[in-house]
């Protein structure tokens, strides 16, 4: 069992109020993730979950029993930390099992547990080595099987691959996604990377100033932003955001397209501009078209065999039943 609820939860430090009362129910076995920029609160409340701070005001429930005033050791679950925390003088071995010595655990237990983490995140040959001799990958592998030695009711990652290269980071990316598979137990997962979000996500929780902006799986989120902010968020590239007499035109304060959503033509179409960077990513290209009377380029995708130069003139109209609507409050208009 994973099933968490935060109920009117709110934290203050000082006269500074980085979560203000909020609501969230996570079920058992979901993979959930906080994202929203840096200072929105996701790790302060991934940390009130976990014990390390205490609330405010609110309360949180663990499996149905209150564990607002339970210390972290006494709540059942286990954290894996932006920064590995391995101790270097110890094996992966020592390491994996260090939670259990704590805990008494018999040897035996240990040593099949370890047996099994080990399996599941292909550290069987590295038992015997210590962290220096280690990737960063595997270095992060290890703290995961110190905590699914644990055999926690829920999983709590707090950024844990921010501090491995581009490559790495896919890599885990779907090491993390296999194992949620496998185990099939609650994880809550923190970052700030969007794309993390999307791609692993059942359900994701935007966050801004303390306040959730939004909650829904990585599809509804993408499809039906509830507001600018989340609109402007979850996408990559960003969701074009365009105001003024083009908003106007169509009954908003501003409306919104996705790159995706934009055609381009040289011949005619709704709007006229120049195009200036091209993105080449092969399969797609990215052409940021200066559209007159807009401040910014629009972000429009095409196909990777589109060919067009700095500076040519095109035209760019937009998918009528993929344009998003959203008032002088910044609210979605349906």
């Amino acid at each position: 069992m994973g099933s968490i609820e935060l109920t009117a939860v709110q934290k203050s430090f000082g006269d500074v109020e980085v979560i203000r009362p909020l609501n969230l129910d996570i079920e058992d076995g979901e993979f959930v993730v906080f994202v929203g920029p840096s200072g929105c609160g996701k790790s302060t409340l991934l940390r009130l979950i976990a014990g390390l701070e205490d609330t405010t005001a609110g309360s949180i429930s663990i499996d149905g029993q209150d564990a607002t005033d339970l210390p972290p050791g006494k709540r059942g679950l286990a954290m894996v930390f932006q920064s590995y925390a391995l101790y270097p003088h110890m094996t992966v071995r020592k390491n994996i099992a260090f939670p259990m010595r704590m805990a008494k655990i018999p040897r035996q237990e240990q040593a099949k547990r370890i047996a099994a983490a080990a399996d599941v995140l292909n550290l069987t040959d590295y038992l015997d080595r210590r962290p220096g001799q280690l990737s960063g990958g595997q270095r992060q592998r290890v703290a995961i099987g110190r905590a699914i030695v644990r055999e926690p009711s829920a999983f709590l990652f707090d950024e844990p691959l921010s501090n491995l290269d581009a490559a790495l980071r896919v890599g885990m990316r779907l090491e993390i996604s296999e194992l949620h598979k496998r185990l099939q137990t609650t994880m809550i997962y923190v970052t700030h990377d969007q794309v993390e979000a999307m791609t692993m996500a059942d359900k994701i929780v935007v966050l801004n100033e303390g306040v959730i902006e939004q909650v829904g799986s990585p599809l509804e989120l993408y499809r039906s932003p509830r507001n600018l902010f989340v609109a402007s968020f979850i996408g990559s590239p960003m969701m074009n955001i365009i105001e003024g007499e083009m908003a106007d035109s169509h009954q908003a304060s501003a409306i919104g397209v996705r790159p995706e959503h934009l055609s381009l033509s040289t011949d005619s179409g709704l709007w006229q501009g120049k195009v200036g960077v091209a993105e080449h990513l092969g399969s797609d290209t990215f052409f940021h078209v200066q559209v007159e009377g807009l401040p910014k380029p629009l972000t429009v995708r095409a196909p990777g065999d589109v060919e067009l130069q700095y500076q040519d003139t095109v035209f760019v109209t937009p998918e009528k039943t993929n344009l998003h609507r959203f008032d002088s409050s910044g609210l979605r208009i349906d």
